[in-house]
């Protein structure tokens, strides 16, 4: 097959600089969330993470956000299923996180994603979507913001 040097066009959604999720296999709903371009991978916010034994089988804790956040809950989560990974931070320095996989609700389509586990400190927005998220599916307008929960709220 012969490149005609025509790219395929594809569908992306608008998306604006921060946007409202769910994450509903951790039964939590309009979380506020930072869409961040310079951001490879997604991150949640959280505290007290640990390995933990439970039921004989080794299990990631944490609990979501901290006590210093608007909207902190204490939820506590256990997940079997994780891994460890290096990622760079903010600030450019690398470091070893934990890694979940969760599903995300966003303009209406539930898509699985990966998020590090950080200590976010006192940050607004308790979670990142990063470019692997974000790729091939939206363009982000900075001057534009919750689009996806605008939407949801028109349909209730």
């Amino acid at each position: 097959m012969r490149n005609t040097g025509k790219v395929k066009p594809i569908s992306k959604t608008i998306i604006g600089r921060y946007d409202k999720i769910d994450l509903p296999e951790m039964a939590l709903f309009d979380i506020d969330a930072k869409i961040d371009t310079g951001a490879d991978g997604s991150a949640i916010h959280c505290h007290h993470i640990e390995l933990v034994k439970k039921n004989n089988k080794k299990m990631l804790h944490f609990i979501l956000l901290d006590p210093s956040h608007p909207n902190y809950d204490n939820k506590s989560f256990f997940f079997s299923d994780f891994k460890r990974r290096t990622v760079k931070n903010s600030f450019g320095a690398s470091e070893k996180r934990f890694v979940i996989s969760t599903s995300v609700i966003l303009f209406g389509k539930e898509r699985r994603t990966e998020f590090s586990l950080s200590y976010r400190g006192n940050l607004t927005f308790p979670v990142l979507l990063g470019r692997k998220f974000l790729y091939r599916r939206f363009i982000v307008d900075v001057a534009r913001t919750n689009l996806s929960y605008r939407r949801k709220s028109k349909k209730k």
